[in-house]
């Protein structure tokens, strides 16, 4: 009687404390407990209501950019991105998922549970985290992070300055981020799936039949979502293209889905639209024909300005502020005068992009740059490595520290001499403690290196001080203005030191027999309404100049970075054949049609004949007219049909001859 007494009393007490533990208010309250299924489906709930708060945020702290959105279209934006923040989560919980479907009773172990909480947690934090660090970044690539940012980091892309630094700037993201995690963390903890009242031993039939079958149909509910539905195809970035424009879309996707859906992802695709080499070719040819009009063997020099887009520049911005703009340029304004001038479009949004466009004719049109794609490992060349058989000395010069971004290896590749960066300066003094060294310093560093070249010489400069955190000397911090843009203090300083190596180069031998060409290589975030636009964001300069020459004058037409190469080798006359994406801006006899292309998230844009065709490599999406409609707000698809098909036909044979010339390993020219 006693030891059943004592039974009934310690069972009583376990009862009463089981009760407290889990039905009490207060740091110990469990829901749902010992309901794995309930449980994970409620964990994975919360963060798909995380994912859809963090998107909130993102259009908030982006607000300017999606300024042409009402509120109306944003929340229509909001309700669908719910799709792709689904497959995003379903993706990232994958193992979290399997890990308690699993048809066995070990999975409501507690540590076995640990082990898959632990999982959760932290594959939730880090999606959370691309997901807010997106929303800073986006302001400089406008385009939501894909997966070649990992071989992005791997050429060298300075992340171990930059994080700090972000972080330092941008503190009160990396806060949001840790609130969400600790809601994350709180709301997910209130939900257990271990209850002492689960049997965990034993082999029981109807237990593993039951389970078998819920397994089998979450992993069919999984897969669904993960593909975003029944449909043929599962979804991808160039679907958000059925619901909103190209400049939507990063409001649309989220970060890790689109990390995820271009993960080991065939770059591009072989495209047999025309058959013929000899029909594509009538359409579009990147092959350029040599001249036999004589070579000139000018010294050329090509500078290229981190980050210049057009809106810094006060002559070529008449119509804002009432006439009042004054820009940030003053050397270059009146450098523009005598020379001739452009209005370009970059053919990317980032550096490792941009330099091979203007260097080597070849734009990054697909998800990664081309320097960190598998077919940079092809034959191609660029101008240094032409005119290098011609006699001329090869120079790069990047202040940036050796390695950056893998700059050191592609100029290597493609045929430059000489590469000159923050080792070969070997002067930690004027490092500004982020990127490299300072500007000014290093364009005067450049002119005397290059006064000691054998003539004629090919150099390309490539500027670095207008990179974030926007550092100018502290000598200069009340000489040069602020503006609008947190960048454009920086780029005064950078216009500054362009002026002056001007003004040291042209009392150098080598400076009146020097075509220069000035141009950027990639823009920097917009402020007003045009250079937020899809095709204002692109907007950069491209100036032409030889003292004393005729270049001169401001040609009204669309011109690219990809157009450099044959322009500058044109002017020399060179007499090989070569392959360049571009065209001879200088060439006003042959017909050749002007015309710009870019490509970012999934579509490709084509400005040419003064429209701009948005395509998603299988059909047009949007069609504007530019002269009348530069904001790009009336969309004519379906509208003006003469001049979409043209487009159409144009740009299906472009993509042709790139991706299959890339593939193929044709980019270079043997006569």
């Amino acid at each position: 009687m006693r030891r059943n007494s004592g039974r009934k009393s310690k069972s009583g007490s376990g009862t009463k404390s089981g009760r407290r533990r889990n039905s009490g208010s207060g740091k110990g309250r469990r829901w749902f407990q010992g309901n794995i299924l309930a449980v994970m489906l409620l964990k994975l709930l919360l963060v798909l209501v995380l994912f859809f708060l963090s998107r909130i945020l993102f259009y908030l702290f982006n607000l300017g950019y999606f300024a042409n959105l009402d509120l109306a279209d944003a929340l229509r934006l909001f309700v669908i991105g719910i799709r792709f923040d689904l497959s995003a989560v379903l993706i990232v919980n994958a193992p979290f998922i399997v890990m308690n479907t699993v048809p066995f009773k070990f999975r409501f172990n507690r540590i076995y549970q640990g082990i898959a909480n632990g999982f959760f947690y932290l594959l939730n934090s880090f999606a959370l985290m691309t997901n807010f660090g997106d929303t800073i970044y986006f302001r400089f690539t406008l385009k939501r992070l894909t997966a070649d940012i990992f071989s992005y980091v791997g050429v060298g892309g300075d992340f171990d300055k930059l994080i700090p630094q972000f972080l330092r700037d941008f503190w009160y993201i990396a806060l949001i981020w840790m609130l969400f995690v600790a809601i994350l963390v709180y709301v997910g903890t209130r939900f257990s799936a271990v209850s002492s009242g689960t049997k965990k031993k034993g082999f029981d039939v109807k237990f593993f039949a039951i389970n078998i079958v819920l397994f089998a149909v979450i992993t069919v509910l999984s897969v669904i979502g993960i593909r975003g539905g029944l449909q043929l195809r599962p979804i991808g970035l160039v679907t958000a293209g059925n619901y909103t424009s190209a400049k939507n879309l990063p409001l649309l996707l989220n970060t890790p889905f689109s990390i995820a859906r271009t993960i080991n992802k065939e770059t591009l695709k072989t495209i047999k639209l025309y058959r013929k080499e000899t029909d594509l070719a009538k359409i579009y040819t990147p092959v350029h024909q040599g001249k036999s009009t004589g070579f000139k063997n000018y010294n050329v020099m090509i500078i290229i300005l981190e980050s210049m887009s057009r809106e810094h520049i006060g002559s070529l911005n008449h119509s804002l502020e009432n006439g009042r703009y004054q820009g940030f340029t003053p050397f270059l304004d009146s450098l523009m005068k005598h020379g001739m001038y452009f209005d370009a479009f970059a053919n990317g949004k980032t550096s490792i992009q941009g330099i091979p466009a203007v260097l080597s004719g070849i734009p990054s049109l697909m998800n990664e740059s081309f320097i960190q794609s598998p077919y940079a490992t092809g034959k191609f060349t660029s101008i240094a490595g032409l005119l290098k058989p011609k006699g001329y000395t090869t120079a790069f010069f990047h202040g940036g520290t050796n390695g950056t971004m893998g700059f050191d290896s592609y100029t290597r590749l493609v045929g430059f001499e000489h590469y000159y960066g923050r080792n070969e300066y070997n002067n930690e003094k004027d490092y500004d403690g982020k990127w490299g060294i300072r500007d000014e310093e290093f364009f005067q560093y450049s002119a005397r290196t290059i006064n000691g070249f054998r003539q004629p010489f090919f150099a390309a400069f490539f500027s670095l001080s207008s990179h974030h955190p926007y550092h100018v000397p502290a000598k200069y911090v009340n000489v040069f203005r602020t503006g609008r843009l947190p960048i454009q203090q920086s780029i005064m300083y950078a216009d500054y030191s362009l002026g002056e190596f001007f003004h040291t180069a042209k009392h150098m031998p080598w400076y009146k027999n020097t075509l220069f060409v000035i141009t950027a290589d990639h823009t920097s975030e917009g402020y007003y309404p045009y250079y937020q636009s899809d095709v204002g964001q692109f907007a950069v300069p491209l100036l032409f100049f030889k003292p004393g020459s005729d270049l001169q004058g401001r040609p009204e037409t669309v011109a690219q970075q990809t157009d450099v190469m044959p322009t500058v080798l044109n002017y020399l006359g060179y007499d090989k054949n070569y392959l360049a994406f571009g065209t001879d801006l200088f060439d006003t006899i042959s017909g050749t049609a002007r015309f710009s292309i870019h490509y970012i998230s999934g579509f490709y844009g084509l400005m040419k004949d003064g429209y701009y065709l948005e395509f998603n490599g299988t059909k047009s999406t949007a069609l504007y007219n530019l002269a009348k409609d530069y904001l790009q707000t009336n969309n004519l698809l379906g509208k003006e049909n003469e001049v979409q098909g043209r487009m159409e036909l144009f740009i299906n044979a472009y993509i042709q001859q790139y991706n299959n010339r890339l593939i193929e390993n044709r980019l270079s020219v043997d006569d």
